[in-house]
């Protein structure tokens, strides 16, 4: 139905006579990222990547990170005309990161710098830490965390991206980055650890071209998961804040002899917080209870 709808748009915009129509507005709220009922038969986010296989000129794709973002996510696409627009948040209470007038200009914007939760300026990044999608985010919030608690001389950007297709360059998409603009948030010789909701194949697709791919490292979703707790399932994919924070320490230079001690512990952490699910059925206090220290 999808398939159809999307086909039929693209040809109905090449007919002059044809007034555009509503979008078809498409939210994805059951999540592979929450699975306390639903096992690993349910379990597969690849309807984004079919999606973007659709026409430029009619796909939207929108990975709200927190509430607000959500709020002005919707509202423009509601009003917006002969698009389909997908967006992906989960039923659960979201985190509020950015106040309602920061929101609506992040969504503006698609992808940008979140100045408060970075150290790096006015310098160039050691490490860019980038997400997309409400719980990469939380697990990347987290990992940054750690990062300024154990190895507070990184300096570490965060980078979020709500309109999945502003990775693109500007010649594939409409909404597409140049080049100019995509290294200024990710510069071409730094690494880049990016979280993502879905299959990581799909950030690599649309940024191969881009000068610093390379350097691109993604953590997402990777067909592993069961009828578990929340940070389980982040933890049984790789993505939790713990493999985070392992991943800068292996990828900026130099730092995995200086940061041994700090890996290890991280390491730890995950075996520690694997155990007590285990034994008591939900996640560790640290986990449930956690709040962005800075």
């Amino acid at each position: 139905m999808f398939n159809q709808h999307a086909k039929w748009l693209k040809v109905t915009r090449e007919i002059p006579w044809r007034r555009p129509v509503a979008s078809l507005n498409y939210l994805l709220s059951s999540l592979v990222w929450r699975q306390d009922h639903n096992g690993f038969s349910h379990q597969d986010p690849g309807f984004i990547d079919h999606v973007v296989n659709k026409k430029a000129t009619i796909i939207r794709a929108y990975l709200p990170p927190d509430t607000n973002t959500l709020l002005s996510v919707a509202d423009h696409c509601l009003r917006s005309r002969h698009y389909v627009n997908v967006i992906v948040a989960g039923k659960q209470p979201q985190w509020n990161w950015l106040t309602m007038d920061e929101a609506i200009i992040h969504c503006t914007r698609g992808a940008g710098i979140w100045e408060w939760a970075s150290n790096d300026a006015p310098d160039a990044p050691d490490v860019v830490m980038a997400c997309c999608g409400d719980i990469p985010t939380l697990e990347t919030m987290a990992a940054v965390s750690l990062l300024r608690e154990h190895l507070p001389e990184l300096k570490v950007r965060v980078v979020n991206v709500v309109d999945l297709m502003r990775l693109q360059p500007e010649t594939e998409h409409p909404h597409g980055m140049s080049d100019p603009e995509f290294d200024a948030l990710f510069p071409v010789d730094r690494p880049v650890i990016f979280a993502y909701h879905g299959y990581p194949w799909l950030i690599h697709r649309l940024t191969y071209r881009r000068h610093g791919h390379h350097n691109l490292h993604v953590r997402g979703y990777k067909e592993e998961g069961t009828t578990t707790t929340p940070f389980d399932m982040v933890m049984l994919n790789d993505l939790d804040r713990f493999h985070l924070v392992m991943d800068v320490i292996d990828r900026v230079p130099g730092l995995a002899a200086s940061a041994g001690h700090v890996r290890q512990l991280m390491a730890d952490k995950r075996l520690s917080c694997r155990a007590y699910t285990r034994e008591h059925g939900e996640d560790a206090p640290e986990i449930e209870e956690w709040k962005w220290p800075y």
